[in-house]
């Protein structure tokens, strides 16, 4: 199984100048990176496509939702800004070669009220429209989008594992799967090993997180019971480091990071990978 950390873990919005934790990534042991693209403007997408290939680093992205980026939000102009944003990301995926583009693409991060039963339909609605014509899209590029449910305290949407394959089984498509965050089901499922198991063939991209983001191995989560679940529906896909080491003020405040996850981000990183190796490649 494939290991892989994200630029999240360093810095909020990555941009070209920050290139040199590609070669950080690589020197950890890490066989791919997983670009957070806050910012396409701010990203030279041929230089760090250059850079991955001279080191021998694969290269995926995911996605960071704020308000502007709602696809079910009652703002049409914020649902038609998130379609956009989400068809870029599936540009530059296909650019880089990544075979997923991931995130909580049906909600803005943060969103949390409790509405009524017709609002919450009505914003259902809006989803599946966007994420119809999204995976289309994502299709033609050779792209999968992964959804990510995201623990209560950061959506009131899609919180379990079964909520979003009731969603992504709406749409029914081939393009459509499901990315699994062990932070989020660390705190959402009764049992992350029999969620893994349920998704089976739908599970397109892992990130592996410890149950405080700190550093993989230090906590509780069940990462053997993970990675044999992972071996037994014949995953082929890559575990993913994301927590968040430099997070704007935007980021800290939506996904509630008020202290320092480690003692640095590169202490983070390089004891991530040594944990990541001993658990899922030997």
């Amino acid at each position: 199984m494939k290991i892989g950390i994200s630029s999240f873990v360093w810095v909020s919005p990555f941009n070209t100048n920050n290139i040199d934790i590609l070669y950080k990534a690589k020197e950890y042991g890490y066989d791919l990176f997983e670009i957070a693209v806050e910012d396409a403007a701010l990203i030279d997408l041929k230089k760090v496509k250059n850079v991955a290939r001279e080191i021998g680093l694969e290269l995926s992205v995911s996605g960071a939702f704020g308000p502007e980026r709602d696809i079910s939000s009652d703002n049409l102009a914020y649902r038609k800004i998130g379609l956009s944003y989400i068809k870029d990301c599936i540009r530059i995926a296909n650019e880089l070669e990544s075979p997923v583009f991931g995130g909580p693409l049906y909600s803005a991060v943060g969103k949390t009220r409790l509405v009524s039963k017709e609002q919450k339909q009505l914003e259902r609605q809006y989803c599946i429209e966007n994420l119809f014509e999204a995976t289309n899209y994502a299709q033609e590029m050779g792209v999968v989008l992964a959804l990510e449910p995201l623990n209560r305290f950061e959506t009131d949407m899609i919180n379990t594992i079964e909520q979003a394959l009731a969603l992504i089984n709406e749409i029914d498509h081939p393009h459509l799967k499901i990315l699994l965050d062990t932070f989020h089901t660390n705190i959402e499922e009764k049992n992350v090993v029999n969620s893994i198991l349920m998704l089976g063939d739908k599970l397109a991209h892992v990130q592996g997180n410890e149950n405080d983001r700190g550093t993989p191995g230090t906590g509780h989560v069940n990462w053997i019971g993970i990675r044999d679940a992972l071996v037994q529906i014949g995953y082929k896909g890559s575990i993913v480091l994301e927590t968040f080491g430099s997070p704007s003020k935007e980021l800290a405040r939506a996904a509630s990071i008020w202290r320092p996850l480690a003692e640095s981000a590169d202490i983070l990183a390089s004891e991530g990978a040594t944990f990541f190796k001993k658990i899922f490649q030997q």
